[in-house]
């Protein structure tokens, strides 16, 4: 009104903190959980909030009544309860809410399989290297295999130890990969790939 514009309605809403409980969610600092990302990376992401978040998440996220609320606050103030089950109820609840229940019990599924009982997800994607060499370059193969965006990404990821094949960690920036045998390259916590020799 005091500039000659029409008055206008706003609503404001409370920023949604990121999984590092630190600052605001946002795409660019990675501390955020996409709707659009699959099942798995939802509720692998949503697992990895501290615990002081879980009751916010519930509240600003999902669609529980109120009086649900109450009662989920009142058991993450007592010390004796785990948070660890209400946040695998809070992953569910996401994942359910832009996929389907049965999607969400799936992802965690899947989660246990790979964090508890440290085994390979049974539906992982498959990329055959175009080159006749016996080896290749480690950075080169995640990078075309869309493991990593860039050569930089690439080696960053292998100097923070989050790089690894047949669960060997791999350490060496410089390292020429053997292309004789089909492996399992795991990058960061929650992405593999099966690399399969040329021919096979």
């Amino acid at each position: 009104r005091e500039y000659g514009q029409e008055p206008q309605v706003i609503l404001t809403m409370p920023l949604i903190a990121g999984t590092d409980g630190a600052q605001k969610m946002s795409k660019s600092l990675d501390n955020y959980i996409g709707i659009a990302e699959r099942p798995n990376e939802i509720y692998g992401k949503t697992l990895s909030i501290p615990d002081s978040l879980i009751a916010e998440y519930f509240e600003l996220l999902t669609n529980l009544p109120k009086d649900e609320l109450r009662a989920l606050k009142a058991v993450l103030q007592d010390q004796s309860q785990n948070p660890r089950d209400l946040k695998r109820r809070l992953a569910r609840e996401l994942v359910t809410l832009y996929y389907s229940q049965t999607e969400a019990i799936q992802a965690e599924q899947e989660f246990d399989k790979i964090f508890i009982k440290k085994e390979i997800p049974e539906d992982i994607n498959t990329f055959t290297p175009e080159t006749d060499d016996a080896t290749l370059w480690i950075v080169k193969l995640m990078t075309t295999s869309g493991m990593a965006a860039s050569n930089s990404e690439a080696k960053r990821l292998i100097t923070e130890g989050g790089v690894s094949i047949d669960g060997a960690r791999v350490t060496d920036t410089e390292l020429e990969v053997s292309l004789e045998k089909t492996f399992v390259l795991k990058v960061g916590k929650r992405r593999f790939i099966k690399i399969t020799p040329k021919g096979v």
